[in-house]
């Protein structure tokens, strides 16, 4: 037992070490991860590195993993730190921890949301922690409507999108009226433009009070949400 467990702490070991160095090559080289230059990099045989992750593809799943936990928690801890009858004040302080993240990570963020890797396909474990930010904006919609401090209108949504938002109310563990749905998803999708533009450099010359500007921005999505007045 004590040999296995030992065996088991080397490993894990390996593999965080492995990550590491996948993750400074992807601050360099972006998502193009070669399983040979990281192995180089830590001064073993390229054979060896394949006992630890079987394909680049495996490589990338882990990081990928990580970085949505990570994100997730960032995401959840700034929710759950804030007054939790002040909508407003919780929808912006998930979305401020979520550029927080960003820029503190932007090569792991890049490989979230940037560009898709070229023949790699995230299997469906990635699907649950890439759920988490938004789930957590959902979060903040339905304690409202179980509150009644949010006051979902009454629009009608056009076809075909009033059927696509219903079927995706259905898979939610929390009852929100589509037309709410929609507008908070309209605010998620801004949320992850607006972290996008400016990690990519598109707003930087045009607007270098940056952090006044997605304040702003996140203001006026939790208007259109209908979120009231901290």
């Amino acid at each position: 037992m004590v040999a296995h467990s030992l065996r088991a702490r080397v490993r894990a070991g390996m593999i965080d070490e492995i990550k590491a160095v996948a993750r400074r090559h992807l601050a360099t080289d972006g998502a193009n991860l070669s399983l040979r230059a990281v192995a180089r990099d830590m001064g073993m045989v390229s054979s060896a590195i394949y006992r630890y992750f079987p394909s680049r593809d495996d490589l990338l799943t882990a990081l990928i993993l990580e970085a949505y936990e990570a994100l997730g928690d960032a995401v959840e801890a700034a929710d759950a730190g804030a007054d939790q009858a002040d909508l407003r004040g919780r929808w912006h302080a998930a979305c401020r921890a979520a550029r927080a993240w960003a820029l503190a990570h932007p090569a792991e963020y890049a490989l979230l949301y940037g560009s898709p890797v070229p023949g790699y396909a995230a299997p469906d474990d990635t699907v649950a922690p890439a759920q988490r930010p938004p789930e957590t904006l959902v979060g903040i919609l339905r304690d409202g409507v179980a509150t009644g401090r949010l006051h979902p209108s009454g629009e009608e949504l056009p076809e075909p999108l009033r059927s696509d938002v219903a079927e995706l109310a259905a898979l939610l563990p929390v009852d929100l009226p589509p037309a709410l749905l929609a507008r908070g998803m309209a605010g998620w999708t801004q949320l992850f433009g607006l972290i996008s533009f400016e990690l990519f450099g598109r707003i930087n010359r045009a607007l270098p009070h940056r952090d006044e500007y997605f304040d702003h921005q996140i203001g006026l999505m939790a208007d259109l949400v209908g979120l009231p007045a901290s």
